[in-house]
C-alpha cells in the first residue's frame, strides 16, 4: 500500500491550486481507477466528497466540505482530508464547533447523515493523531450522555440469575440448580430467576461500556482535545453509572435495535454502538499508536448548519422565533427562518460553509436558491405577512475567520459594508444580505 495522500478540505477551490505531486507508481495506479468521484449518499442526492483525475505527471484533486479517510484504490492508495487549516498555525477546531452545537437540544434530531461510516470496506491505517472520528464520535456521544444524566437514567425490569443461601426469590431454574449445587452437596442454595426494576438494564449497559471505551480513548488522545470540557463530562457522567455493570454480551451488543421512542437514547445507543465497533468491541485497541479505521466523512457544512442553529437560538430563544429544516413544496427545504418575538427581525436564511463570501459576493445559484423560498406563500405565512406583495429579506450566513465568532441581536442590524460586525447588502440585489460568523479556532 502508498502512503496515504494527506489534504484539506475544499482544497483545490482554485483551479490552480489542485496540483500535487506524486511518484510514477502512484500515478499509474491512479490513472487506471474507473471512477475518479468519491460520493456519499444522501436523502435528497449522492454528495460529492472528492475529485481526482491524472493531468500530465501530476494528480489534480478538488476536496469538497468533507473530511475523512477512504479509499482512491481499494486496498492500495487511501486519502485523508483533514479539518481545513486557517493560516499556517490556525486550524478548525471542529469538536468545539460540534460541542456548541450540541448545547442547543433540538439538534439531536438532525445528527442524521453528520458522520457516514463504512464497515462494508476494508479498513485503513493511519497514525493515531490522524483519527478525527474517534474524537467526533465520542464528543458527540458524552454531550448526550450528559443530556441523559441531566434527565436521569431511564429505569426497567430486567433479569436477574442469582444462587441464593437459604432463600428463593422469583423461579427456580431446576436444570441449572441441580448442576450447580445439588451434585455437588450444595443443598442450602437455589438458583433462581427473578424481575427487578432499576437502571442496571440492557441499554444502560451499552452506554456504560461505551462509557468506559471513550474514558479510555480521552486518555489515550489527549492531542485531540484542546479544552478539559470532555473530562468534565466524564466526571460529571461517572457517578450516574456507578450502579450500572458493563457485563453485556458483545453478541447481544452488535445485534442491538434502539428504542426510537426515546429520541436522546436512540441516538446515544447508535453512537454507542458506533464506538464499540469502530475499536472491534475491544478496549485494549484504544491504546493503538496506529489505528485501523473504516473509510468515513464528516459534513462540515453539515455541522456548520447545527453550530449555526445553536448561534441562532441563543440570540431568539423564545419558541418559534427561530424555525430550522422546515419541509415546503416541491422537496424544498429551508435552513432557517427567523422572526423575533418583537416581529423586529424577519428573516429567510441559508447557511453557506464558504468563507470566500467575505471578499466575494454570493454565488448567483445560492442567490436564486434563497431567493426562491422566499416567494413561497407559506413563508410568508410563516413570518406573519398578511399579503405576498413584500420583499422578503433574504440572509446568507457564511463561514469566516475575520468575523466575530459570539454573535448578537447587533449583528442583525443592516450595517454597511465597511462594518464587518453586522448584516451587510449585496448590492446587487434588494434586501439580500450576508453575515459572517467565526469559527472555534484551535492554536498550536
Amino acid at each position: 500500500m502508498y502512503p496515504i495522500i494527506e489534504l484539506s478540505e475544499q482544497f483545490g477551490f482554485r483551479k490552480e491550486e489542485r496540483y500535487i505531486e506524486v511518484d510514477n507508481e502512484q500515478l499509474s495506479l491512479l490513472k487506471e481507477v474507473n471512477t475518479h468521484t468519491i460520493t456519499v449518499k444522501r436523502k435528497q442526492k449522492d454528495e460529492m466528497c472528492i475529485r481526482f483525475d491524472c493531468v500530465g505527471d501530476r494528480m489534480e484533486f478538488q476536496a469538497s466540505y468533507f473530511v475523512g479517510v477512504d479509499w482512491l484504490v481499494e486496498s492500495k492508495q487511501a486519502v485523508y482530508v483533514q479539518p481545513k487549516e486557517n493560516g499556517e498555525k490556525v486550524e478548525v477546531d471542529y469538536l468545539k464547533m460540534l460541542l456548541d452545537a450540541l448545547q442547543e437540544s433540538e439538534n439531536i434530531k438532525y445528527l442524521d447523515e453528520l458522520v457516514t461510516i463504512d464497515f462494508q470496506r476494508p479498513s485503513i491505517q493511519i497514525n493515531q493523531s490522524q483519527d478525527i472520528l474517534s474524537p467526533f464520535l465520542i464528543a458527540q456521544y458524552l454531550q448526550l450522555l450528559k443530556q441523559i444524566v441531566r434527565k436521569g437514567l431511564k429505569k426497567s425490569y430486567y433479569t436477574i440469575t442469582e444462587n441464593l443461601n437459604a432463600k428463593v426469590k422469583g423461579k427456580i431454574l431446576v436444570g441449572t440448580n441441580i448442576k450447580t449445587n445439588t451434585v455437588v452437596g450444595r443443598a442450602t442454595h437455589t438458583v433462581c430467576q427473578y424481575q427487578e426494576f432499576g437502571v442496571n438494564y440492557e441499554e444502560n449497559k451499552i452506554l456504560k461500556k461505551a462509557f468506559l471505551f471513550s474514558r479510555a480513548v480521552l486518555d489515550q488522545y489527549k492531542y485531540s482535545f484542546s479544552t478539559n470540557v470532555l473530562q468534565e463530562f466524564i466526571s460529571y457522567i461517572s457517578p450516574a453509572f456507578e450502579k450500572v455493570t458493563d457485563d453485556i454480551d458483545i453478541n447481544r451488543v452488535k445485534h442491538y435495535k434502539p428504542n426510537p421512542l426515546y429520541k436522546e437514547y436512540e441516538q446515544a445507543i447508535r453512537l454507542a454502538l458506533l464506538i464499540l465497533k469502530r475499536f472491534s468491541y475491544t478496549i485494549t485497541r484504544t491504546e493503538d499508536k496506529q489505528i485501523n479505521t473504516p473509510p468515513f466523512w464528516i459534513d462540515m457544512s453539515k455541522l456548520f448548519e447545527l453550530y449555526v442553529f445553536s448561534k441562532l437560538r441563543k440570540i431568539f430563544p423564545g419558541a418559534g422565533e427561530v424555525r430550522y429544516h422546515i419541509q415546503k413544496t416541491q422537496k424544498q427545504e429551508l435552513d432557517f427562518l427567523i422572526k423575533s418575538a418583537d416581529g423586529h427581525y424577519k428573516y429567510v436564511v441559508d447557511t453557506k460553509y464558504k468563507p470566500r463570501y467575505e471578499k466575494h459576493c454570493v454565488k448567483v445559484d445560492d442567490i436564486r436558491q434563497l431567493s426562491g423560498y422566499a416567494r413561497l406563500k407559506s413563508v410568508y405565512d410563516d413570518l406573519g405577512y398578511k399579503g405576498y406583495t413584500e420583499l422578503l429579506k433574504c440572509l446568507v450566513i457564511y463561514s469566516h475567520q475575520d468575523c466575530d465568532e459570539v454573535l448578537t441581536k447587533e449583528h442583525f442590524n443592516i450595517g454597511t459594508e465597511a462594518d464587518i460586525k453586522k448584516i451587510r447588502e449585496e448590492n446587487a440585489y434588494a434586501e439580500f444580505y450576508k453575515l459572517g460568523v467565526k469559527l472555534p479556532e484551535k492554536l498550536y
